[in-house]
């Protein structure tokens, strides 16, 4: 059985006494940091469900109208209002496409997220033990744990980066400039 270092039920860094310790106070942030980002999560994932049903809602409106208008005369100010509000209708489709397009985005953030989530509740689970703290292949495993959540080629290159000891700044602005320049063709407002 491993010593886990139960943390005290908030910091003691203002007040230090004699079982003041660094690392209950590492794991007490890690946790918070963690907690944190799974509760914005939940907060904004209710927000974003509404949204993404009422764009879709709107797309199959805007199919509907589309069909309506298509069986509208072609010809005298018919077929001019006719013409209009296909290009109206062709409009509002590419916008309902553009916020699509966007809550494609925010799902690859929340996974981001959840997965930040998740490694700094590994993180805050192995500093917490002294038995696993000063073990190299503790990390080593927390590492590869780590890596294995990543789902892209330009995570997993940021993430080597920082392992073979590129400033973590610098790996990070590699990576979204690799995902600028892999998404740049899409404009989404």
């Amino acid at each position: 059985m491993t010593d886990k270092i139960v943390p005290p039920r908030g910091s003691t860094a203002h007040a230090p006494d004699l079982n003041w310790s660094q690392v209950r106070e590492t794991v007490l942030m890690l946790e918070l940091a963690a907690v944190q980002i799974e509760h914005a999560m939940k907060d904004s994932n209710a927000s974003v469900d509404v949204l993404t049903q009422s764009f879709t809602t709107m797309a199959g409106c805007m199919q509907e109208i589309v069909g309506k208008v298509e069986a509208l005369p072609a010809d005298g100010a018919t077929g001019t209002a006719r013409a209009e509000l296909l290009g109206a209708a062709g409009n509002v489709s590419g916008m309902v496409h553009q916020a699509i397009i966007a809550f494609q985005f925010y799902d690859k953030l929340v996974q981001r997220l959840a997965h930040v989530g998740l490694s700094l509740g590994e993180l805050s689970d192995l500093v917490a033990e002294p038995a696993r703290l000063y073990n190299p292949g503790e990390w080593v495993g927390l590492q590869d744990r780590i890596k294995a959540k990543y789902s892209t080629r330009e995570e997993i290159a940021m993430f080597d980066a920082v392992m073979q000891g590129i400033p973590v700044q610098e790996a990070v602005e590699r990576f979204m400039a690799e995902m600028k320049e892999k998404n740049d063709d899409i404009e989404l407002f």
